[in-house]
């Protein structure tokens, strides 16, 4: 949009003069070094728009998956279908994802046609792994959403692949069909392997700006989705031991401090830019109502799940609080309780706690004992090192660490496990494929149910 606009602005002398028409040739944007790096800049503030990372990339799992774990309070209709698995194939939610996502896939693919005209080489490597990066992420967050789990060889209909930008209402008019859930995940898993090869070890751009570790991370995370226990412990301990990140000393420092040092990538916002305007953003859903909306509640099954010790559980005040406002007497997450507080999108955390599930699941400990693992976490938590550890230990702490994180539905489908009395490929926890989208491209299949 901001690229449109700016190409927009071009005027006529003439005005019956037809040539230049309002909107300039594409090709010609994106023309020099600078324009590029502004490119660059304008795809990572996409990602803040409250469609993708600002809100919804971490609301929208949480509330599908509310196994005596979330209560949604709000008045939002697009929500409220989502926590009830009651919806429609024109859920605003489902559409704005789905809208916006592509929007920035289509802009990374503007800034890797437009790579040419750079002519720092190092320079040109880091944007290529930049957007290569952003797109990798959001095709995997689009077919974890919109698909079925991933599953070897299986043929379930994940989302359209695009990999050239449409500057052109015929090139935008193209019908692209839904790729299989494995073809997407390739070309994640491309993107993401091409990021790590391109990208430094340290990015000197600017806060929030990726770098290798940042793409290793990713790519953790995409193979622990599949199954791909090896790869997933490998790149988490590469991460653990060598991209010079730490745990936090408290339980609050990853949201309390900007870019912390357990910060893999982040979203950058502050008090004047941030998704947390006009109903938006994760501190107004999940934040208590005497200063947001209060929408999210935390249920008390949830809750005692928390040892008392536990600096992360409701006893210790740290994350959560009373809700003192207009919907009192509930208890919400103060994960989120700052409208311009930057957006963890991978911590360090997460890293120790796929190393540990991964050399369980394996036998191996490579890197730290998965209970050494896991103990680390627990001990900045508060608590006493556990004797022993299962699967189900792993994954407790997973669902203690990274809850309102975005990760609470992932983790049930990927283990094959009850969201609540639907099973994991239920197709009520997938959301449809737009009905816009749908009468625009009659290649595209709707998902069952819809």
């Amino acid at each position: 949009m901001g690229l449109l606009l700016t190409l927009g602005l071009a005027a006529c002398d003439k005005q019956l003069d037809l040539e230049p028409q309002l909107a300039v040739d594409a090709a010609t944007a994106l023309n020099s070094p600078e324009k590029v790096e502004s490119a660059v800049v304008g795809a990572y503030a996409k990602l803040d728009n409250p469609a993708l990372y600002g809100t919804n990339f971490l609301l929208l799992p949480e509330l599908l998956a509310p196994d005596n774990y979330v209560l949604w309070q709000g008045t939002f209709t697009s929500y409220r279908d989502i926590y009830q698995r009651q919806i429609i194939n024109s859920n605003a939610e489902a559409n704005r994802t789905w809208q916006q996502a592509y929007q920035t896939i289509n802009f990374a693919n503007l800034i890797l046609e437009a790579l040419p005209v750079v002519t720092d080489a190092d320079l040109k490597q880091q944007y290529e792994g930049e957007a290569r990066f952003i797109r990798g992420a959001l095709f995997f967050e689009l077919v974890r959403l919109y698909g079925l789990p991933y599953q070897a060889g299986a043929n379930n209909l994940g989302v359209p692949i695009t990999l050239t930008p449409n500057k052109t209402a015929e090139q935008a008019s193209e019908l692209v069909p839904r790729a299989t859930v494995g073809a997407v995940y390739t070309q994640v898993i491309e993107d993401l392997r091409a990021a790590e090869d391109l990208l430094p070890e340290e990015n000197n751009s600017g806060s929030g700006r990726v770098n290798k570790y940042s793409a290793k991370a990713m790519l953790a995370r995409v193979y622990l989705q599949q199954s791909n226990f090896a790869m997933a412990r490998d790149l988490a301990s590469d991460v653990i031991e060598n991209s010079g990140a730490d745990l936090t000393s408290t339980v609050t420092g990853p949201f309390r401090t900007r870019n912390s040092s357990e910060s893999l990538f982040e979203i950058q916002q502050n008090d004047q830019y941030n998704a947390g305007s006009g109903n938006d953003g994760l501190a107004t859903f999940f934040g208590p109502s005497d200063f947001s909306r209060g929408d999210v509640a935390v249920l008390v099954p949830y809750l005692s799940l928390y040892e008392p010790a536990d600096l992360r559980g409701p006893d210790a005040n740290l994350l959560f609080v009373e809700d003192q406002g207009g919907r009192s007497g509930r208890i919400r997450t103060t994960k989120w309780n700052n409208f311009g507080q930057n957006i963890p999108v991978i911590r360090l955390a997460e890293m120790y706690l796929t190393r540990a599930e991964a050399n369980l699941e394996l036998g191996t400990r490579i890197g730290a004992a998965p209970l050494e693992d896991v103990n680390t976490i627990r001990a900045r938590a508060g608590l006493g090192s556990l004797t022993d550890i299962t699967i189900t230990s792993v994954l407790r702490e997973r669902q203690l660490e990274l809850a309102f994180e975005g990760f609470r539905i992932h983790d049930l489908r990927r283990r094959q496990l009850p969201a609540g009395t639907l099973a994991w490929n239920s197709p009520l926890l997938v959301f449809p494929i737009p009905i816009h989208e749908i009468n625009l491209n009659n290649t595209l299949v709707q998902n069952p149910g819809y």
